[in-house]
């Protein structure tokens, strides 16, 4: 008798909002992070009432301890900069890869340079830009190469920069209508959707 059900992996989940978007989507997930998910992403699953869908466990990227071919979603946002060097950043990408079954689809949101401006403001305003490890569109695209296919885009020029919902809102308005002169190396997000063979 087949087995229905599909199984994702969320890596770098601190909060948990990845696993609970995999949860309502009908995942059964890892909710991960190096040490551990936060209480709170804890009682966000309990409160909106999908923990039975969520399990967790305290997961490196860089050395997954899952079999291979056991998942069908991996996930991650914001988290392979922070591995601090291009060779650890592959092996995570090696290991989310290697624990997906054919098929498989890895979801993946990442931090990149953004422009100058963006560079200077985290020198001065972001206490972990001394290790992490921005991506860049182009010199980065072989960090995927283990995949058959890489569907990727660029966002964001200057929404980050907002300190409250409403003024990312209100800047990622504003991004819309000026992304299109603004190269992709220089934007702020690089999203996609990277599948198994």
């Amino acid at each position: 008798m087949p087995d229905d059900r599909h199984f994702a992996l969320a890596l770098g989940e601190r909060d948990g909002g990845l696993s609970l978007m995999l949860a309502e989507h009908g995942f059964i997930t890892v909710c991960s992070d190096l040490h551990g998910p936060t209480e709170r992403a804890v009682d966000l699953h309990r409160t909106l009432g999908w923990d039975e869908w969520i399990t967790y466990e305290a997961i490196d990227a860089t050395a997954i301890p899952k079999a291979d071919n056991s998942y069908d979603v991996v996930i991650f946002k914001s988290m392979i900069g922070a591995l601090g060097s291009k060779e650890k950043q592959a092996q995570a990408v090696r290991e989310m890869h290697r624990v997906l079954r054919p098929g498989g689809v890895l979801l993946f949101a990442e931090n990149l340079h953004g422009s100058p401006l963006h560079t200077w403001l985290r020198k001065r305003f972001v206490a972990w830009d001394h290790y992490w490890r921005y991506l860049d569109p182009v010199k980065d695209r072989d960090l995927f190469a283990p995949f058959a296919r890489l569907d990727d885009h660029t966002t964001g020029v200057l929404a980050n920069l907002g300190r409250s919902e409403g003024q990312r809102d209100l800047l990622a308005r504003v991004d819309a209508l000026i992304r299109p002169l603004v190269p992709a190396n220089q934007r702020t997000i690089w999203y996609g959707v990277a599948v198994k063979v």
